[in-house]
């Protein structure tokens, strides 16, 4: 009988750089579960592992910024993917600014928004951000860096 890896292996969603921050502790991860989850209000969510840096950060956070990066800015996923907050200061190696609410903006990044936390739900080894966008930027085109793209990025903080 197969499992739902016969699903769930052929996904390849586009993949997310979220950064949190509460007065001067930022943090940021590499994120593929991410979604629009409703159109009245505008509303998206974002998974982060309870077992990421970035987490605490979040739970602690009135703002997330998402941002979306393209094929071309594979570094940047894998810096933000591969590294650990508790061991880099990831944010010396990439230009960044304040946003709504002091969220961390990439300033490289293909796409953006800053969304303010309108709920959590918890999945299991992931917690559910909701988020309603409240400000947006776009710098850059092409392709979509999506999961395909990132599978040779060694996770920072790997799933127990």
């Amino acid at each position: 009988m197969a499992d739902a890896n016969v699903f769930m292996d052929r996904l390849d969603p586009d993949m997310c750089v979220v950064t949190a921050a509460t007065g001067e502790e930022r943090s940021g991860c590499l994120v593929g579960f991410a979604s629009q989850c409703s159109l009245k209000p505008v509303r998206f969510v974002v998974w982060l592992s309870k077992a990421n840096h970035t987490y605490p950060v979040a739970l602690a956070a009135d703002c997330l910024a998402v941002h979306l990066l393209t094929r071309e800015q594979y570094e940047v996923a894998a810096l933000f993917g591969g590294e650990t907050g508790d061991r880099v200061d990831k944010f010396t190696r990439v230009p960044w600014t304040r946003g709504y609410g002091g969220a961390v903006v990439l300033q490289d990044a293909a796409a953006w928004f800053v969304g303010t936390v309108a709920g959590r739900v918890d999945g299991g080894d992931h917690v559910g951000f909701l988020l309603d966008p409240v400000q947006w930027g776009e710098r850059r085109d092409g392709p979509l860096l999506r999961l395909a793209d990132t599978l040779a990025i060694d996770p920072g903080h790997p799933a127990e």
